[in-house]
C-alpha cells in the first residue's frame, strides 16, 4: 500500500523533471527569434503571432519608434513607444522588447547585429524582398507565418482598429485671403472658418489646412492639447512659419484648426486677426452640417501658381469682406438661401483678385452642380481639393462634414 504523502512527493518530482526537460530542450534545441513591427494598438492578432513565433525560440521584439512610424506612414502611432514596449513585455511569449534605433523599413538593423538571431519571423503583411535578401545574406532563417486568430476569436488588424489622429481639419466658408496682409491692408475684413472632425481622410493639397494639420501632429501628435486656444493657435502658426519663411501660411489655418465651432476672424493689414469671435450654438452648427457638402476635385497639380496674375485692390478686398460678413450673418440667422448666395459672392470676389483659383477642373465641377445647389466655393486657395456646395438636398458622391464641438475644459 502506497501512502498518500509518498505519491504526492513522487508526482512533484515528476513534474520538476518534466519542467527541467522542457527548459533543457528550449535552451539546447530552440533558437533566438527576432520579430519587428509597429505593434500599435496591441490586439489578439499580435498575441497569436507572437505565440506562434515563440514555438521557434525566445522571442525578441523590436518595435518601431514613434518617429520612424511617422516618417513611414505620415502619422504617429496611437500608442506611444514606451507604452507599446510595456504591453509587449507583458505578453507571456515575449522574452525581450526593444525600441528600434534605426530608421526606415529596416529600422531594426542596429538591433539585428546585436541580437544575432537564428530566426527572423514576419507575418504575411510584413514580408518583403528587402528583408528576405538581408536575412539570406546574414545566414538567418527567414520565416513567414500566416495571421491565424486563436480559436473562437475574430481576426484582427491594427488597420481595422486604428482611430485616425483626432487633430481636426479647417474649412473656410468665406473671406479667404483676407488673412494675408497684402489683401486686408487694402480693406479690412473677416475670414469665416469651421473646425472639421477627421471623419474622412481629406486629401493633401486640398485647401483643408492639411499642411497645418501635419505641423500640429509634429507638435502634439494625436490630439489638440488643453489650454488657451489663442495661445495654442499662435504656437502652431509660429511653428509652421519659422523665421525666414518666404510664403507665410495664413493664420486662419492655425486658428481654424484649434478653435471649434464657427469662427469669425477679423483682419486689418496684419498676419494675426484683431479679434476672434466664436459661435457654439448647436442649432447653427447642425444647420451648417445639414447644408454643406464637399465634392472631391483631386489634389492641386504640381506647379499650381495661384499668386500669378493677382489683381488685389481696395474694391476687390472690400467686395470679399462684404460677402464674408453676409455669410456669417446668414449662418447666425440659419437662412440657407441667403448663405448660399453670399458664399458664391465670396468666391466670385476671390477669383476676381486671384483668377487662377478657377481652373478648368473647378469650372467643370461647378457646371455639374445640381439645380438645387444654393451656393458654392472651392476649399482654400483653389486649384483642386474640394468644391464646397451649400445645398438642401444630397449630392451624389459628395462628402458630409462633422463640425468640431466645444468640449468641457477647453
Amino acid at each position: 500500500m502506497i501512502e498518500k504523502g509518498s505519491s504526492l512527493r513522487k508526482l512533484q518530482l515528476l513534474e520538476k523533471f518534466l519542467h527541467n526537460l522542457r527548459e533543457y530542450n528550449t535552451e539546447k534545441v530552440m533558437g533566438k527569434v527576432m520579430v519587428s513591427g509597429c505593434f500599435d494598438m496591441l490586439h489578439s492578432g499580435h498575441v497569436a503571432f507572437l505565440k506562434s513565433a515563440a514555438e521557434y525560440g525566445d522571442v525578441v521584439v523590436c518595435a518601431g519608434s514613434d518617429e520612424t512610424v511617422f516618417a513611414l506612414k505620415g502619422r504617429y502611432p496611437v500608442i506611444p513607444e514606451n507604452e507599446r514596449r510595456y504591453m509587449l513585455q507583458a505578453v507571456r511569449w515575449v522574452t525581450e522588447v526593444r525600441i528600434s534605433r534605426g530608421s526606415g523599413h529596416l529600422d531594426f538593423l542596429p538591433e539585428l547585429t546585436e541580437i544575432r538571431p537564428e530566426f527572423f519571423i514576419v507575418n504575411t503583411d510584413g514580408d518583403s524582398k528587402e528583408k528576405r535578401e538581408l536575412m539570406q545574406s546574414l545566414g538567418i532563417k527567414y520565416l513567414i507565418l500566416d495571421r491565424m486568430p486563436e480559436d473562437n476569436l475574430t481576426a484582427r488588424s491594427t488597420t481595422d482598429l486604428r482611430r485616425e489622429c483626432n487633430i481636426p481639419y479647417r474649412l473656410d466658408l468665406a473671406g479667404g485671403w483676407l488673412d494675408q496682409p497684402f489683401v486686408s491692408k487694402e480693406h479690412a475684413g473677416s475670414v469665416i472658418t469651421i473646425s472639421i472632425e477627421p471623419t474622412h481622410v481629406f486629401n493633401n493639397r486640398s485647401g483643408m489646412a492639411s499642411s497645418t494639420r501635419k505641423a500640429a501632429q509634429a507638435l502634439w501628435k494625436y490630439d489638440l492639447p488643453l489650454g488657451d486656444r489663442e495661445l495654442l493657435a499662435r504656437q502652431l502658426f509660429c511653428f509652421e512659419n519659422p523665421p525666414g519663411t518666404k510664403e507665410i501660411a495664413g493664420s486662419q489655418d492655425a486658428i481654424g484648426l484649434v478653435f471649434p465651432g464657427l469662427n469669425k476672424l477679423s483682419y486689418s493689414g496684419a498676419y494675426w486677426p484683431e479679434s476672434i469671435e466664436s459661435l457654439h450654438d448647436e442649432a447653427i452648427l447642425e444647420f451648417l452640417e445639414q447644408h454643406i457638402q464637399l465634392i472631391p476635385l483631386g489634389e492641386r497639380e504640381d506647379g499650381y501658381a495661384v499668386l500669378s496674375d493677382v489683381r488685389v485692390s481696395p474694391s476687390g478686398a472690400g467686395a470679399l469682406a462684404e460677402a464674408s460678413d453676409l455669410v456669417y450673418a446668414a449662418a447666425c440667422e440659419r437662412n440657407a438661401l441667403r448663405l448660399g448666395e453670399a458664399m458664391t459672392r465670396s468666391f466670385e470676389a476671390q477669383i476676381a483678385m486671384f483668377p487662377h483659383m478657377l481652373t478648368p477642373n473647378v469650372q467643370r465641377a461647378i457646371q455639374q452642380l445640381p439645380d438645387h445647389t444654393l451656393g458654392y466655393k472651392v476649399s482654400g486657395a483653389g486649384g483642386g481639393g474640394y468644391l464646397v456646395a451649400f445645398t438642401e438636398k444630397p449630392i451624389p458622391n459628395a462628402l458630409t462634414i462633422k463640425i468640431r464641438r466645444k468640449s468641457s475644459g477647453f
